[in-house]
């Protein structure tokens, strides 16, 4: 498969190198970390609420009592809300974090459950922190092992309750109000919603992993194509630059000649292959425009962005220096998309205009690393690279032919806008 843009293969290399740290990284991870961002507020939410009314009911409890032990109640609750908070975050990676933070997790939440024992029919409502703290620490468990912890939760959680002989009809009878049955509601579904929001976050975090072993699988395609293409040039003429240097050498003793002749050849041949090599490197061996389109599409759609084609027939063979420059054009877009975007998806379109050929490229989930610059200084949202490579090397070769590329970045969306004039087509 051909695609990405081969004229960046002279600095193969050094790009291999960079490959884990590519540009493209923060226009991806910004739109992953948002939606981290959405999850980690719904959750804290879920949090604050539950604790605001558990607070709210023990300060009337200590209102009318004025006993220390709803003072001391009251406290620790909003310590381990504090607590339950910071573990959220947590939640993002798999696995236990330092047990010191599970312990201050649990901490607070065992004192307020120790206090439940002496607060008659508020005990289940102070036992609830306990059973918060055993929902977070149960999300980084595995399956068996945390509806294990749940079913350890939900008895320890009445446990108090029970110590003091109260009917299971007394924890949320009808006088208990609206807010103690929300409390209810609340303990049974809040670990499903904890899951819920976690099992979301696991399949964003796997779809933008998806994408970028797609974008990466692209490249790499694309290099090893590279590759055998230079091995193909190379192997070659290195293979007859020796034979004949072998047969100038056994000549030179006795057909100075013959061997100055072989002599000339080898130079010819090193010649000729320093000139196809760097054609390779440059992108100017002849290209097929329309396998070119195809390709785009097809790692397009490979990467994650789906990409539609809408080409005019243009009947451009015998004019090889214009398909050339669209077919660069072609590669250098997909490239741009590939590397420094987050796409979804994109759209290639080819038209005749009245006085040139106006090809335009356009893609969603660009970069955000500032407006394009006029003079196509970014590609997808990332800075231009040097001279000879990139759209750089690009808008000088449509320059040359009196044609124009202009670029724009609008949010998320970039276009990349080429135009060719007709003219050109008399001289190439």
């Amino acid at each position: 498969m051909r695609s990405p843009d081969a004229a960046h293969a002279s600095q193969q290399p050094q790009t291999q190198q960079a490959a884990p740290a590519a540009p493209a990284a923060p226009a991806a991870h910004a739109g992953v970390n948002a939606t981290w961002v959405y999850t980690l507020g719904s959750m804290v939410f879920f949090f604050v609420v539950f604790d605001a009314v558990v607070v709210g009911e023990l300060t009337e409890q200590y209102l009318a009592t004025e006993s220390w032990i709803f003072g001391a109640l009251i406290v620790a609750v909003l310590i381990a809300t504090a607590t339950q908070i910071r573990y959220c975050w947590f939640l993002r990676d798999q696995g236990l974090p330092s047990i010191w933070w599970t312990a201050a997790l649990v901490a607070p939440a065992l004192v307020s459950w120790a206090l439940a024992f002496f607060t008659g029919e508020a005990a289940i409502i102070a036992a609830t922190p306990l059973w918060l703290a055993a929902s977070l620490v149960s999300l980084l468990l595995p399956t068996v092992r945390r509806w294990a912890l749940l079913a350890l939760a939900a008895a320890v959680t009445v446990l108090p309750a029970v110590a003091q002989g109260l009917p299971a009809a007394a924890w949320f009878s009808q006088d208990a109000g609206p807010r103690t049955w929300m409390l209810a509601i609340y303990c049974v579904s809040l670990p499903l919603l904890l899951m819920a929001s976690v099992w979301w976050w696991r399949v964003v975090e796997r779809l933008d992993d998806s994408r970028r072993v797609a974008g990466e699988l692209a490249v790499t395609q694309e290099r090893l194509r590279f590759a055998a293409d230079l091995h193909d040039i190379q192997g070659h003429h290195l293979q007859v630059i020796a034979l004949k240097a072998e047969l100038a050498e056994r000549l030179q003793g006795h057909d100075a000649a013959a061997s100055a002749a072989q002599l000339a050849e080898i130079r010819g041949i090193a010649k000729e292959a320093l000139e196809e090599t760097r054609a390779l490197v440059a992108g100017l061996r002849e290209v097929a425009l329309e396998d070119e389109l195809e390709n785009a599409r097809e790692v397009l759609t490979l990467a994650g962005a789906a990409c539609s084609l809408e080409i005019d027939d243009l009947e451009l063979r015998a004019h090889p220096r214009v398909q050339r420059v669209l077919a660069l054009c072609v590669r250098e877009g997909t490239t741009n998309i590939l590397r420094h975007s987050a796409a979804t998806s994109a759209a290639i379109t080819l038209r005749r205009g009245e006085t040139s050929f106006d090809l335009v490229l356009s893609n969603n989930g660009a970069s955000q690393n500032g407006p394009a610059a006029a003079d196509g200084a970014r590609g997808a949202g990332q800075p231009l690279g040097t001279l000879g490579s990139g759209l750089a090397s690009l808008k000088r070769r449509i320059e040359e032919i009196g044609g124009t590329l202009v670029i724009a970045h609008d949010a998320d969306q970039f276009t990349l806008r080429v135009c060719v004039p007709h003219t050109e087509m008399s001289g190439a």
